[in-house]
């Protein structure tokens, strides 16, 4: 049996997950990370991405869309803006989201880019996992 190591996933609305893992993967401002049982703790902020929780036999994916991630020797604590299952992501309305932040973008004018460039990541991250 491989070492494990606790993860919650706090979203606003709910406990998104919380069970015992061998590693997990996020995105953080400072580029994708990658945590195992025992890791020296720290704290890092969440930038959106895919998360990728490996269990004992199965790797489950998820969208993490922004927060902060603590990480002790015996678990990691995600407290996250959003999270989505693959199930719970509306395709249609993320590629609307694409559109608008792409039209946002071009036009530049008037508007906070990056707020508009967040916006297009995030849709981005929600169509790859959606397929």
């Amino acid at each position: 049996m491989a070492d494990t190591m606790k993860l919650k996933i706090v979203a606003p609305e709910r406990i998104f997950y919380e069970g015992d893992v061998t590693f997990v993967e996020f995105t953080t401002t400072e580029g994708n990370m990658g945590v195992y049982p025992k890791h020296i703790p720290l704290t890092a902020i969440v930038a959106p991405g895919i998360l990728r929780i490996h269990e004992e036999d199965t790797v489950k994916e998820a969208t993490l869309m922004s927060g902060f991630i603590q990480v002790l020797q015996d678990g990691v604590t995600i407290l996250a803006e959003s999270c989505e299952w693959p199930d719970e992501i509306d395709a249609n309305r993320a590629k609307e989201a694409e559109i608008r932040a792409r039209r946002r973008i071009e036009e530049g004018s008037g508007i906070d880019m990056n707020r508009a460039e967040l916006a297009l990541k995030r849709a981005l991250v929600r169509l790859s996992l959606k397929g």
